[in-house]
Parts: structure tokens; sequence; C-alpha cells
């Protein structure tokens, strides 16, 4: 059995480690659902043990779509964790929100078409609420933490999920801004539905690298101010994970730990015993 931990931390494009990880050890999981995408890092953290997963690997070598997001959570989920601090990079897509800004979304909008976005099916049906995708509390926690690592942070906005590897297309992007969004990424969405399911609380910061290509002066950023800019958000999104690690409180107020309290619909001796033993850590306290 590895090691029991309960805050998880998933790095996206740029972070593929943890300054100041102390008593480091790496997990290689398996799960029903394949490979997450490389060893969990566990490890101390301002005397909190987390868990951290490399969302692309390290070397970054995943695409967004190639991503497991079902083996990531999953693996999560076998270690313990109870909430997931998730980094990820974003383009914005109003004016106001600059590079090397933060967002704290509280939304999701989904413009994905090829990825497996939940455990259920195959025997058991599930319908968990997400009307609220992201954990209040833990966006209250990471909100602070902005402000004491005096970065610039919004603490509300909409992220559209696109499916990628490319960028937008100017038609895109100029309709996205009609909609009202904020940010624009790849990656967030899948990981807060699955984490949802497995009844884990999640909340991302999302770190400006550039306007989408709506902007007028988007032909005029090199691909060196992006990479400048990434690597701002990198040592600030550090300094962040650092405040935020140790104000998580143990209780958890929030409701995340019971999403699936009314969720699952079918008769419990109708679902498959290989589902059972597949989904034991997900629906293990509700169905045996």
């Amino acid at each position: 059995m590895a090691e029991r931990v309960k805050l998880g931390i998933i790095g996206g494009s740029g972070l593929y480690g943890m300054a100041g990880l102390s008593r480091t050890k790496e997990v290689r999981l398996t799960t029903p659902f394949g490979k997450p995408s490389d060893a969990y890092l566990l490890g101390t953290l301002d005397g909190r043990r987390v868990a951290f997963l490399a969302r692309h690997g390290r070397g970054h070598r995943i695409l967004p779509t190639e991503l497991n997001f079902r083996a990531n959570i999953y693996g999560f989920k076998k270690l313990g964790i109870e909430r997931i601090l998730s980094v990820s990079a974003v383009g914005s897509l109003k004016e106001e929100l600059q590079p090397t800004d933060f967002v704290l979304p509280d939304q999701f909008f989904d413009r994905t078409r090829l990825r497996p976005s939940t455990f259920f099916g195959g025997g058991i049906v599930a319908h968990v609420s997400f009307a609220d995708p992201m954990c209040p509390a833990l966006r209250d926690v990471l909100m602070e933490a902005c402000r004491r690592a005096g970065v610039t942070v919004h603490s509300r906005g909409t992220y559209v999920c696109m499916e990628g590897p490319m960028f937008s297309t100017k038609a895109e992007s100029h309709a996205y801004r009609q909609l009202g969004f904020d940010v624009i990424g790849m990656t967030n969405l899948q990981e807060a539905k699955l984490a949802r399911e497995a009844e884990i609380c999640y909340a991302t910061v999302a770190m400006v690298t550039d306007y989408d290509c709506w902007h007028p002066e988007h032909d005029a950023v090199t691909g060196e101010q992006v990479m400048e800019y990434l690597a701002r958000n990198i040592e600030n999104v550090q300094r962040v994970i650092r405040e935020a690690v140790p104000a998580v409180p143990a209780a958890r107020p929030c409701k995340c730990g019971s999403a699936l309290a009314h969720a699952i619909i079918t008769e419990p001796k109708k679902i498959p015993a290989s589902i059972k033993r597949k989904l034991r850590p997900i629906i293990g306290k509700y169905v045996r």
C-alpha cells in the first residue's frame, strides 16, 4: 500500500517540480484506466505531506488530448488525496487580465470533444452536480495565498476549455469574448469533473501567459516574451503554493466530499462485480 497523503498538486506547463519539497519519494501507480502522466512525487512542503504530479509528464511529453485524466485522478484517490491544487497556463480573453496575472476560475465552458470525462459507465450510472465546478473553500485559500504572495489575482472567471493542440482561430477567439469568457486553456475541465466524481476538492490557479489571438497586438508578442512571462508565472505560483499548503484546513467545510451521496442511480445489485472492483476507491463507501 502506497503512503496515504491528503493534499495533491498538479503542475501544468512549466511546473514539473516543486521548490522546497523535502523527504521525497516517487510512487508509480497502476490504475484500471491505464498509467498516470508520471510518477507521483511524495514529499513534505512547509510541514505538510503532499503528492505532486506533472500533468504533461516531466519534460512535457503529453498533448492535452492525450492526457489520461482518469488515471491521474484515480491515482490521487488511491493515495488518499482529499484536495487538489491545480496550476495551469492560460490565454487571456480580456484586456484587464494581463500576462503574469493569476485568475481563480469559478466556472468552465466545454469545447472539448475527444476526451473521457467520467469514471462511470459499463453498468453503473451516476449524475454528479457540477453547477459550481470549483471547490469554494479551496478557492478562498488560494485567493488569500495569492494576496500574501504579492501577485495580481482575479477572484473569479470562466475558463473555456478547448481541445487543442492548436490555438484558437481569430473567429473563435472573438466568439469566446462575445460570450463573456475570461481565459482559455486545454486541460482543467476533465480534471475538475473527475475530481468531483472522486469526491476530491479541486481548484486551479490559471496563470495568464499571453493574450489570445483576438488582441490587436497578438502578432507582436514573441515566443521569447511568452517564455519570459511563463518563467515569471512559475516563480510566482511556487510562492502561492508555498503560502497555500500550510493554510489548507484539516476539516472540509464544503460539499465536495459527499458529491456521490445521491448521484449513483443504478440499483446496487445490478452493478457488475467487475465494476464494483474497478471503482472501489471511488464508490466503495456507497456500493459494496
